[in-house]
């Protein structure tokens, strides 16, 4: 029987006789210890109080030791058994090993403490900011390496249909086709985000969709003229366009920009008079395209502006289906009664029709591909990096055509190319410098 006397004249409190019995409780161990020796022999005393007053002086006492903490209370109607002292026991030792007073409390929490451990250790430190980099840094060459692969694969088997099937319109169509399916199925699967719809979102792709079909369309064309080389050279002036383009729309370059376009423009004209595959076809899709690109970029900075919530990838893709519908109707009217013909001359240039679709299908699906790897690039990188990456990206691209379709090229052609090429990252520099200055202005 325990009881625990309060110095109260008119009514001591005494407690049942619990069962379980009260292990003993180690003093050093916890400095709770004390506090449980005291609430067992420790008298409280109470007023004096009527003996009808009895229930309330329970239940006060009851609160009382419930508010402290204590492990026990008393109550009007019953008591609660002794055993709880246990249960306080084992809280206050995880309380102690959690919170650290002396014998194991502390003003951290448990959760700190693995930050606290690397502070104090700047060795692990270093080693984290070490490893970060090298993992952005196989993730970067992870990305270029698909974006260059997959262009590379692109240019290689587009070429290979066009040299067979000669309807640039109905490929171009295709590709656009391919992309298109390639977005609905990211969306169903759920593995990329579906953008919000809205009349006044279609409405604003419409003009970046036209010059983006316009663009598309006019590459290949060039693509189906002149050797990939060519109109990767051509391609690379686009730079001049842009400058040109924007400065009648109320832009300003610096010096440097306007210098940097010059070699751009002689490599591109040295590049063009010494071409064996010279084409004027050739050369004049390689330009409109240029100028159809360029506008797009340009159209789509003003009629974007209010649906910057949509990422670079779904843009493209909603740009890519609304060009399909551009594009296919003018196939249709620019070549479509010679395609059934020239399906026939080309699966007999092939020999196995399986092999002509696997062609067309590689040059869809890889045209989309691509093109998703450079938005995937450009946010993960800064825009120069994005344009000394798009640079070199020709440079591939050209030196992996020539080899595998063991295209000739002159001295003065390739010197001519390299020339335009090295204008064009001269271009990237100058326009990241004037990027710089116009935020240390703002």
């Amino acid at each position: 029987m325990l009881t625990l006397n309060l110095s109260c004249p008119s009514s001591p409190v005494t407690f049942s006789k619990s069962r379980h019995q009260l292990p003993p409780i180690n003093a050093s161990s916890s400095p709770s210890s004390s506090l449980l020796t005291r609430i067992q022999t420790h008298s409280y005393p109470l007023p004096q109080e009527p003996t009808s007053l009895k229930p309330q002086i329970s239940s006060k006492f009851s609160s009382f030791t419930r508010i402290h903490g204590y492990p026990f209370g008393t109550s009007s109607k019953e008591t609660k058994p002794m055993c709880q002292i246990r249960d306080l026991s084992s809280k206050i030792s995880h309380l102690s090993k959690t919170c650290g007073f002396p014998s194991g409390f502390g003003t951290k929490p448990k959760s700190q403490i693995p930050k606290a451990a690397s502070e104090s250790n700047p060795g692990g430190e270093t080693e984290a900011a070490v490893s970060k980099p090298k993992a952005t840094t196989v993730r970067l060459a992870l990305i270029f390496g698909l974006w260059y692969f997959q262009n590379i694969v692109f240019n290689i088997y587009n070429k290979k249909v066009l040299n067979v099937f000669p309807f640039p319109w109905l490929l171009a169509s295709f590709q656009l086709f391919a992309g298109s399916v390639w977005m609905f199925i990211l969306w169903s699967l759920k593995l990329q985000p579906r953008p919000k719809i809205s009349k006044p979102f279609i409405v604003a792709l419409l003009g970046p969709a036209l010059f983006h079909t316009v663009g598309h369309i006019s590459a290949c064309v060039s693509f189906s003229k002149v050797a990939v080389s060519f109109t990767h050279v051509i391609k690379s002036s686009e730079p001049v366009f842009s400058v040109v383009f924007s400065s009648f729309l109320g832009d300003s370059y610096p010096l440097q920009v306007w210098l940097s376009i010059l070699p751009i423009v002689m490599g591109c004209a040295l590049a063009a008079i010494t071409e064996v595959s010279f084409n004027v076809q050739g050369l004049w899709g390689a330009l409109i395209s240029n100028v159809g690109f360029v506008l797009r970029n340009i159209y789509s900075k003003r009629s974007l502006q209010n649906f910057k919530e949509v990422d670079g990838l779904n843009l493209y893709g909603w740009i890519s289906i609304i060009s399909f519908f551009y594009l296919f109707p003018a196939a249709i009217f620019v070549e479509g009664s010679q395609w059934v013909q020239g399906y026939h001359n080309a699966l007999a240039a092939v020999g196995k029709p399986s092999t002509l679709y696997i062609w067309v299908l590689l040059s869809g699906v890889f045209y989309h591909l691509y093109n998703q790897s450079s938005y995937q690039a450009l946010d993960e990188i800064s825009p120069l990096t994005f344009s000394v990456g798009n640079t070199m990206k020709r440079v591939v691209v050209i030196v992996s055509t020539v080899l595998v379709f063991r295209n000739p090229v002159r001295p003065l052609n390739a010197l001519g190319s390299a020339v335009a090429i090295f204008g064009t990252f001269l271009y990237s520099q100058a326009t990241a410098k004037k990027k710089k200055g116009g935020e240390k202005k703002d």
